[in-house]
């Protein structure tokens, strides 16, 4: 891999850390307010942690290409999800019904972005002996099973909502 190669995967590889942790603190809010969620609490807690599971394995592979972690950009992710909190959403205290329908939109498309990235790094594992291609698939098929959990709690919620 040549320099410049290299140079635009740490990019890549850090702007994807950035989203999972943004995806990462979601699914641990979503844990939070399952009694506002048509599903099990246990579902959801597996859920994150799988969510966190995935993140660990984006700084294995990080550290395996020798890709150094953007500290900047992961608080900024971070920073980022909490301010997200603040937005109006129509209710001063309470929580809005619309905050679990636009939380789990959001997750989906944190995991669909998750699941492109483990596409992309399986494509590459064919040219780089450091990836391992097995794990990745297994990444691709986790990131599938979260999707369509996710899908099929947002239409719950929206059917729900409105």
């Amino acid at each position: 891999m040549t320099a410049k190669a290299h140079d635009l995967l740490a990019v890549y590889l850090n702007d994807h850390l950035a989203g999972s942790t943004v995806g990462t603190e979601l699914a641990r809010r979503l844990v939070a307010s399952a009694r506002h969620l048509p599903v099990s609490a246990a579902i959801l807690t597996e859920f994150a942690s799988q969510a966190a599971a995935d993140r660990t394995a984006l700084v294995q592979i990080m550290t395996a290409l020798g890709v150094k972690i953007q500290g900047y950009k992961v608080f900024a992710a971070w920073a980022g999800e909490k301010l997200g909190r603040l937005k109006p959403n129509g209710h001063l205290v309470t929580r809005s019904p619309l905050s679990s329908l636009v939380e789990l939109e959001i997750m989906r498309l944190s995991v669909e972005g998750k699941a492109a990235g483990w596409r992309t790094l399986r494509e590459l594992a064919e040219r780089d002996s450091r990836l391992d291609a097995v794990r990745l698939d297994e990444l691709i098929s986790r990131a599938a099973r979260q999707a369509d959990l996710l899908e099929s709690l947002r239409a719950r919620v929206a059917g729900q909502t409105f």
